[in-house]
């Protein structure tokens, strides 16, 4: 599912190809739920003839602030992603052996038309959502979501203060969208992984020094997936990343640690008992 590097590629994508050009036509899928009830007619009557004028993002939650609001405000769900026409599909699931390479794409939702090409969100599982809002940071789902860790990341005090009447695993404390907003399950478990906490820890027995771990390593390992543009192959080989898929009995971290697959927070979690405390 993309987390918060993978959305942030995609709104660098819209912000480079996007912004600065006016829409000159809108394809709309019929989809009362990816559209909230909003027929074709509906969407399409929002978009054409605006003007872009930036793309953004908070969380997992991306959208273009048009020169007439409503603006159109995106969530891509499991299997979401954009691509400009001509351009090489990025796979968005680690497991994913190909890529889809027709035009319009499969699953195709919106298609956004500008002066020279297209941009099209494709949404296979229709778990996403494409959403009208008149005051995107003011409204649902922004305006519930906590801070972003790539973009607004609280300080150290800050961070404490915030943990502070949670209660709950750490684990679920850092995949709940109103603290950290763009954390999911494998961000969750690297974060954990490198500052080697439990991830069934307590949120209140973990002392000061283990909170500003956690707040480092989540700071740390979120900006250097966006800086490599959400491209996995050039996550640190030492990442629990690149062996916690999958099912394997012997699956072990780059150092031989056992790494072992329990329930927390209701996710398959991935940790290393020797390492995690």
């Amino acid at each position: 599912m993309p987390e918060l590097p993978e959305v942030e590629h995609a709104r660098g994508l819209l912000e480079s190809r996007l912004v600065g050009r006016r829409i000159q036509d809108a394809h709309v899928a019929e989809d009362d739920i990816v559209f909230e009830g909003k027929t074709p007619k509906e969407v399409r009557a929002k978009l054409v003839g605006r003007t872009i004028l930036s793309a953004e993002r908070h969380g997992k939650v991306h959208w273009l602030t048009l020169d007439t609001a409503p603006h159109p405000v995106f969530r891509l769900g499991m299997t979401g992603g954009w691509r400009f026409e001509g351009d090489e599909p990025m796979p968005l699931d680690a497991s994913a052996a190909a890529v889809d390479r027709t035009w319009p794409p499969k699953f195709t939702k919106l298609r956004i038309v500008v002066d020279d090409g297209e941009m099209a969100l494709t949404n296979a599982r229709r778990l996403g959502r494409v959403l009208l809002r008149a005051s995107v940071r003011d409204e649902p789902p922004v305006s519930e979501l906590g801070f972003d860790p790539f973009a607004s990341m609280p300080s150290p005090a800050a961070f404490v203060a915030q943990t502070k009447g949670r209660r709950g695993n750490v684990k679920a404390l850092l995949m709940d969208q109103s603290f950290s907003a763009g954390v999911g399950n494998w961000i969750a478990d690297e974060v954990l992984y490198q500052a080697a906490i439990d991830p069934r820890r307590k949120v209140d027995a973990l002392s000061p020094e283990e909170l500003l771990r956690l707040r480092a390593q989540l700071e740390a390992i979120v900006r250097l997936a966006v800086e490599v543009d959400a491209r996995k192959e050039l996550f640190p080989k030492g990442w629990l990343f690149h062996r916690r898929w999958g099912k394997k009995p012997a699956a072990k971290t780059l150092d031989g640690e056992v790494i072992e697959r329990i329930k927390v927070a209701g996710r398959t979690t991935a940790w290393v008992p020797t390492r995690q405390h």
